[in-house]
């Protein structure tokens, strides 16, 4: 009987481990690279913002590259790319510097990003619900373990963490280099015009919208609120992060595909939006303690919200799954990018609980927008189900 899991899908599946343990790998380190290297809470924010900015319009180059060099080699492409900017900003002499090739570092995780669940979903015979299942857990497992290690290699120095992700994706490139087979069909050839064309869709633009005030909120509490938590050590933040994680992961895996055996996904996504902008609220109002438990607890609610909205991305659009894995990455990853560095500068200017009013208003927003347009989501849906099914 086939398992429906090939060495092509491991190979892939521990890549995106890796490639999401990298994000987080900076979030326990951003007190001691502040501290090293003399910046603000705005000049260390630069790390995830120059990060996520150029991962956001690196989107656009995605489609265009996957058709052309094919799937397999731009993901290859882009774990190629991580290590060499890895290995440079564990080198890096200044933060203007490791802002520099942090940018690099995205531009190798868009190419990535942009093919990694797409092969899984290829390559798998389980089904499209099951592949994304496989990825969120990747994803949500590689979050946890990035402030881990950076935490645990952080004790002996900031720079090891990311000579130690670098040597992760290297092996994770070899093992993806050996094991991936993709099938030999002609693609039509693809460019950036194709992800404006998909973000032109209603349907499309709508969900990207929604998840841009979502990532808005998520890298709130990923990027920023390690700022706030004063007095923690590195490998005490590291575990506090992990747990968050480790939530993230259990929560897009297990918590979410037994909830949608009772409650329609749209109607899950509203609520659990609604509860996270009760999380900022809370991350607002109490003490640093209760704030660290508050923190800890959101990772069950962005597990959910990240589950929800990659099978929305894949399920509601019309276009061929890399075109709208990418106009829908472009939009996400831009609401991604300016969170670190608004978070950075506000909370530095106005007081460092300011922030999560912000983010809860956007969340909040972001709430009623996708209310409003659940039928529009919900006949998305149910369409593209008859197509694929016809």
């Amino acid at each position: 009987m086939d398992s429906g899991i090939n060495k092509g899908v491991i190979a892939t599946t521990f890549a995106t481990f890796i490639a999401f343990m990298g994000i987080g790998v900076v979030d326990p380190l951003l007190p001691l690279i502040g501290t090293a290297m003399g910046a603000t809470p705005y000049q260390v924010e630069w790390l995830f913002t120059s990060y996520i900015a150029v991962m956001a319009v690196c989107m656009l180059l995605t489609a265009w590259l996957t058709t052309n060099l094919g799937s397999k080699w731009t993901l290859m492409l882009g774990l190629g790319i991580v290590v060499v900017f890895s290995t440079l900003s564990g080198l890096s002499p200044d933060i203007t510097v490791f802002a520099f090739f942090r940018g690099g570092w995205g531009l190798g995780n868009a190419l990535f990003t942009s093919t990694a669940l797409s092969i899984i979903v290829g390559m798998s015979t389980r089904g499209i619900n099951r592949s994304i299942t496989l990825y969120e857990a990747a994803l949500g497992l590689g979050i946890a373990s990035g402030p881990l290690l950076g935490g645990f290699l952080g004790t002996f120095g900031w720079r090891y963490p990311f000579f130690g992700t670098a040597t992760l994706m290297a092996i994770g490139l070899i093992f993806t280099a050996v094991t991936i087979r993709m099938p030999r069909k002609e693609q039509a050839k693809r460019n950036g015009k194709d992800i404006f064309k998909a973000l032109r869709n209603k349907v499309v633009h709508t969900n990207a919208l929604i998840g841009l005030g979502y990532s808005y909120g998520f890298f709130t509490i990923l990027a920023y609120t390690p700022l706030t938590l004063v007095g923690l050590t590195t490998i005490q933040l590291g575990i506090t992060y992990f747990l968050w994680g480790i939530l993230v992961a259990f929560s897009s895996v297990v918590v979410v595909n037994w909830l949608r055996k009772y409650v329609d996904i749209i109607r899950l996504l509203v609520v659990n939006l609604a509860f996270m902008v009760l999380i900022f609220l809370a991350l607002a109002y109490l003490s640093a303690s209760f704030r660290l438990i508050t923190i800890v607890a959101s990772g069950f609610f962005c597990g959910i919200a990240n589950a929800l909205f990659t099978t929305l991305a894949m399920e509601v659009s019309p276009f061929i799954r890399p075109v709208s894995s990418a106009a829908y990455n472009f939009l996400r990853w831009s609401g991604a990018a300016i969170a670190p560095i608004v978070s950075g500068f506000i909370g530095e200017i106005y007081g460092l609980t300011v922030p999560f009013y912000i983010s809860g208003a956007i969340m909040a927003v972001a709430t009623i927008f996708l209310a409003k347009e659940a039928g529009l989501l919900r006949h998305a849906l149910q369409t593209n189900f008859e197509t694929s099914t016809a």
